[in-house]
């Protein structure tokens, strides 16, 4: 099953979710699609697993990368770490950028993602809250969310390079995230 799943990853990454088949994978994981079938009974339920796991993953990623702070932390070391963690992550398991954000999320996942979407909004809302202990609750979530998009467009440049270049990506994420919030912290 593992080695069924790490095929259907790599199928996923390369041609995406709609254009993968169950016979891609099977070739890809060195079996008949026969074999496949014992464990899944299409592409849709590979999917779903694999994305299963990847979401109990991301859930504790979250934690570690969300988790309350001092609020003396300087805001640079904070983001840093958030942002590290994430990437890490994703960097790890591509696929999952690949499975979540692109434009044919297989059904029953897109409410899981949704879901851990607004889990992380929580998480990120209270992560920012002690550096903006007078701003209004729907201000900070506004933020947020604008911290949460712009790390979502910024992985997808960062998965999309290798190398230094990746670094240099990351780097210029962390940049943005930064000076967007700096003016919005409270000294």
């Amino acid at each position: 099953m593992a080695q069924l799943l790490e095929a259907a990853a790599s199928v996923f990454c390369t041609t995406g979710y709609t254009a993968a088949s169950t016979n891609a994978i099977a070739r890809e994981a060195g079996v008949s699609p026969g074999t496949l079938y014992q464990f899944f009974p299409n592409k849709e339920a590979i999917a779903i697993e694999l994305g299963g796991r990847l979401m109990h993953e991301m859930r504790e990623t979250y934690g570690e990368a969300l988790a309350p702070i001092d609020p003396a932390t300087p805001l640079e070391e904070a983001v840093a770490a958030a942002v590290d963690r994430f990437i890490d992550f994703n960097c790890r398991h591509p696929v999952f950028f690949a499975l979540m954000h692109g434009p044919d999320i297989p059904g029953r996942m897109a409410e899981e993602h949704d879901a851990l979407h607004a889990t992380l909004i929580a998480r990120v809302e209270a992560l920012l809250t002690p550096f903006l202990p007078d701003t209004p609750a729907a201000d900070v979530r506004r933020t947020a969310q604008v911290c949460v998009g712009i790390y979502k467009a910024g992985l997808e440049l960062v998965l999309a390079h290798e190398g230094a270049e990746r670094e240099a990506y990351v780097r210029e994420l962390k940049n943005v995230l930064i000076r967007y919030l700096g003016p919005l912290v409270v000294d």
